[in-house]
């Protein structure tokens, strides 16, 4: 996660906010990204803040369980990618309300601006649904424009064909 993408994240859920989170981050390769987000925030803005990541399955040995790291204490940050459906982020809301805590926002790498299940995005149906703020480091229609400035448009005919079969019609 870049500089100005973690500020934005910051700016989005609110500094106070993340001053107490702890951050998860849901299964699969993204369990990594909790590890790189509380360093930087600690690098970048002196935020200490405990990390953990939930197993696709529990485990039964070792350190046993579905969540590897810190106790899911207090506030909580939710890291992933994208949100496709919402599913993830819902698991991971019960998660956290299994472990006594609070979820308090969600941040994700890129909004690819798709339809939800009715006429607004999967964004919005998280933030209505669930009452959680979603901030997104880059949206697919600021990848879009990115590419065809930079002189880099051998994709984007792609990208906007998968726009405007699952995207929103206003993003």
């Amino acid at each position: 996660m870049s500089d100005a993408g973690l500020g934005a994240v910051m700016d989005g859920i609110g500094r106070d906010a993340i001053a107490a989170a702890r951050v998860l981050a849901h299964a699969g390769s993204e369990a990594k990204n909790a590890a790189l987000v509380a360093a930087a925030l600690y690098r970048d803005h002196g935020r200490n803040v405990a990390y953990a990541f939930n197993r696709k399955e529990t485990k039964d040995h070792g350190e046993g369980g579905n969540i590897v790291g810190a106790t899911l204490t207090g506030r909580v940050l939710i890291v992933d990618d994208v949100i496709t459906a919402g599913t993830a982020i819902r698991e991971a809301v019960d998660i956290i309300h299994t472990g006594g805590a609070e979820p308090v926002a969600v941040a994700i790498a890129l909004d690819r601006e798709e339809r939800g299940q009715g006429r607004l995005s999967a964004v919005q149906e998280v933030e209505q649904q669930l009452g959680l703020h979603v901030v997104h480091i880059v949206g697919l229609t600021d990848l879009i424009a990115y590419l065809q400035q930079k002189g880099l448009g051998g994709d984007v005919a792609a990208m906007q064909r998968y726009s405007a079969k699952y995207g929103i019609q206003n993003a």
